[in-house]
């Protein structure tokens, strides 16, 4: 077991990198620099209150800045001199990516090959590329293999995602650099965006306000994966020795997007306000991982239900909502 203990954390006041540098800090030994720039893509405020409870630690650093800023890349790798990188950093969403993908193309593609030749030339010892279930597409083999040939993302967020996972190879290849892809899936949980599904529905839910459905909401189904399973891959990834792969981390379980919304419904014990829509660009019909590389490699076996997941999310929400706007 590699023992890393000077992690690069990029994009670590969101959702998932606030909720795996609290984990990470957990171990005595651990150091994390947060290096986040808090773009507007939601309400920065947000983001200070998930990283609040580190922030006095003398083992927490954060940096602000952008990752597409060459200078300070290279300067925080110079200064801190990381032994692991845990790249989370990206603009994310399938919807707004169709919007302005340019913006997408350079964060998400440029920003990785930044933080990557840093990472060649100051001897990182491990690369963790956070990807997306989103690569697949609509893959119509499910569950979905990493053995499965891609080559048609359906949207621009996707397609970066996918180069993204291309060039950490190449970097692997060419440069020897241990690297790890993994393919998230539908992530939710404490902290989660309030732009996605689980948060957005949750929210309409208590305030009374109407659910909008795209798509076949009988027919649309996703893995959704609770974010203390994905804790606990990342950690396998960071603990490994392997020197390259690619990872689904999900749940391996599929919910209809009606199910979910009945689901939440019977927790908060309010009735939905339901319409529905038809499908958006870039949504995909199905999510599904196949866990068994990563159950075999990573040791990874997810533990929470979705119904067991949505009521952790619910008493959540229920504890840090705010009152709706009037």
């Amino acid at each position: 077991m590699n023992l890393l203990n000077n992690i690069l954390l990029t994009g670590g006041a969101g959702f998932i990198g606030s909720s795996l540098a609290d984990r990470l800090l957990e171990r005595q030994e651990v150091s994390v620099i947060n290096l986040d720039n808090f773009n507007d893509f939601y309400d920065s405020s947000i983001k200070r209150a998930n990283i609040a409870g580190v922030m006095d630690l003398d083992r927490y650093k954060l940096i602000e800045g952008d990752i597409r800023d060459e200078d300070l890349v290279n300067n925080t790798f110079k200064s801190f001199k990381p032994d692991a990188v845990i790249h989370i950093a990206a603009m994310a969403g399938v919807r707004p990516s169709i919007k302005d993908p340019m913006l997408y193309q350079d964060v998400n593609i440029r920003g990785t090959m930044l933080l990557l030749e840093a990472a060649r030339k100051f001897g990182v010892k491990r690369f963790i590329f956070a990807s997306s279930s989103s690569v697949y597409g609509n893959l119509e083999e499910a569950p979905f293999s990493e053995d499965a040939k891609l080559s048609r993302p359906v949207s621009p967020y996707a397609a970066t995602k996918l180069a993204g996972e291309g060039i950490l190879y190449t970097y692997h290849h060419l440069y020897s650099l241990p690297a790890i892809a993994l393919r998230f899936f539908t992530v939710y949980g404490p902290r989660q965006r309030p732009e996605m599904a689980i948060h957005k529905f949750t929210r309409a839910i208590f305030n009374s306000d109407p659910i909008e459905l795209y798509g076949d909401s009988l027919i649309s189904r996703r893995d959704y994966t609770y974010i203390d399973d994905i804790l606990d891959g990342v950690c396998a990834a960071l603990d490994s020795d392997i020197e390259w792969g690619i990872y689904n981390l999900g749940n391996s379980s599929t919910v209809q997007l009606q199910q979910l919304v009945t689901l939440l419904q019977e927790i908060i014990g309010i009735e939905a306000d339901v319409s529905h829509a038809p499908w958006q660009p870039g949504d995909v019909i199905k999510t599904f991982a196949d866990l068994t590389n990563s159950s075999r490699d990573l040791g990874y076996l997810p533990r929470i239900s979705i119904e067991d997941g949505l009521r952790r999310f619910v008493s959540w929400y229920s504890e840090n909502r705010q009152p709706p706007q009037v």
